[in-house]
């Protein structure tokens, strides 16, 4: 829920760049990427996804216990909603590394290929060239050196 969130503001934010990158130079080299498969085959993905599981566990069984000792219902939606907004919290500081990285990944491989412009593929009804696998090499090979 969280991710795939996260995933479309991200295609949405390469878009707006793209789209006005687009109108400056007719001249542009435009590669398209599936933004939600570069994030989901990050090498530390996986990880962060057991780590998130683990913790939205925790915030689940805290506020299971909270609930239980309050009889108020405005407190236990309070309850309730604290947690979430903490696991919430919790999720976009183990994300935003990885989508940093992403990000860098981009860049690198566009400059590498000569693109001048990097659209959401799902955005691109025709055209382009898909770096996607390229990034997600790129994300392996940074992973791998580390």
């Amino acid at each position: 829920m969280y991710l795939r969130r996260v995933a479309i503001l991200l295609s949405l934010a390469i878009l707006l760049v793209s789209v006005s990158a687009v109108c400056a130079s007719a001249d542009e080299k435009i590669g398209v990427i599936d933004s939600q498969k570069i994030i989901f085959q990050h090498p530390k993905f996986e990880a962060v996804t057991k780590q998130l599981q683990q913790i939205s566990t925790q915030k689940e069984n805290e506020m299971k216990l909270a609930v239980e000792k309050e009889s108020d219902q405005n407190k236990k939606a309070q309850i309730f909603n604290a947690k979430r907004s903490e696991l919430a919290q919790e999720e976009a500081r183990l994300m935003q590394p990885i989508f940093q990285e992403a990000q860098v990944a981009v860049r690198t491989v566009a400059r590498l290929k000569g693109v001048t412009v990097v659209i959401e593929q799902s955005a691109v009804y025709f055209g382009g060239i898909d770096i996607t696998d390229d990034v997600i090499q790129e994300l392996k090979k940074k992973s791998a050196g580390k």
